[in-house]
Formats: structure tokens, C-alpha cells, sequence
């Protein structure tokens, strides 16, 4: 009888994790249209991004094997890289501030650990992180001291908000 009970437990916390994630796509698929996508060639800068549909866009990787993307954070441009590694969109100071974001009320408490050593980072929500034709509002991110970090970081927070990002032929495919 108990494992019974659990087995139905398990199957009923399954659907209410798989549920949304299929309707939302579902939902996805049925605002495209039908037509079939085309590759329009990357662009002379490998590092801008080549918009393939809609909602596809294909990043060139850089000579040291990067994948580096004009930005938009908060409607301001930046120049970033994705970061599979990172946990959520990185910033530095310079960056949040020219982005609009007040440091005075940042809270610098969330200990992380980054290329150049730990680091106190403030968390912040951005109203939209958009790469070429791809935007998702309200994504978590975290600023870091300019000392603590160089450049801006496209993390999972981003990332996991699309249907699908891969490496395909030296090139990361984005979708949403």
C-alpha cells in the first residue's frame, strides 16, 4: 500500500514539474509560423550575432574559442560572453551602472567564487537581457566589483530560459 502511495506521489511531483515546462512550449510552437527557417550567412564580425529566425540566433566562436555577443541589458548595449559556467548573468560595477541600476542600494552579501577568487556579489533582477532576436525579461544576475570581474558573463539564469542552446560546427545555436 505505501508503495503505492509513493509511486503516485512521485508521478503526480513529475507532472507538476513536466506540465508547465510542455505547455509553454507547446505554446511556443504554435505562435511561430510554418515557414521553414533559413540560414542567412554570419555576419564579417563573427562576434555579432546572425539572426536565423525569429527566435533563433547563431553566435561564431572567436579565435580563442569564446562566444562573445553584443548585448542588450536593460535596453543599454554591452559587449558579453555566454558562460555555460556561470550560474547567472555576471556584471561589474561600470556595467551596472551604466545600465541604470543604483549600487547605493545593492547589498555586496552573496559570497562567489570566480575566476579571479572570491568575491562578494550583490543579486538583481534584470528587466530584459536580449541577444539579437532572443529577449527574456526578468532575469537573475549578479554585480561584482569591477576588481572581481572584467567582463560581462551570460550565465544559466539566462540560458535556461531558452528552448535550447548547443554547439553545432564552432557555432552556439540560440533558441527561444
Amino acid at each position: 500500500m505505501l508503495s503505492r502511495v509513493l509511486m503516485i506521489a512521485g508521478l503526480a511531483g513529475l507532472c507538476a514539474y513536466t506540465l508547465p515546462h510542455l505547455a509553454d512550449r507547446s505554446l511556443d510552437r504554435a505562435s511561430k509560423p510554418d515557414a521553414s527557417v533559413k540560414r542567412i550567412p554570419a555576419a564579417a564580425d563573427p562576434a555579432l550575432p546572425a539572426a536565423v529566425g525569429t527566435r533563433e540566433v547563431v553566435l561564431s566562436a572567436t579565435q580563442g574559442g569564446h562566444f562573445s555577443a553584443a548585448l542588450e541589458l536593460n535596453g543599454r548595449s554591452v559587449r558579453g560572453v555566454i558562460d555555460t559556467g556561470a550560474t547567472v548573468v555576471a556584471l561589474n560595477e561600470s556595467t551596472a551602472r551604466r545600465i541604470g541600476l543604483s549600487l547605493s542600494t545593492l547589498d555586496y552579501s552573496v559570497p562567489v567564487s570566480t575566476a579571479n577568487g572570491l568575491a562578494k556579489a550583490a543579486s538583481v533582477t534584470l528587466k530584459r537581457v536580449k541577444i539579437g532576436s532572443i529577449a527574456v525579461d526578468n532575469v537573475q544576475a549578479m554585480v561584482l566589483p569591477d576588481t572581481a570581474l572584467s567582463e560581462t558573463l551570460v550565465g544559466m539564469s539566462f540560458l535556461n530560459r531558452l528552448s535550447s542552446f548547443a554547439v553545432e560546427d564552432g557555432s552556439l545555436r540560440l533558441r527561444r
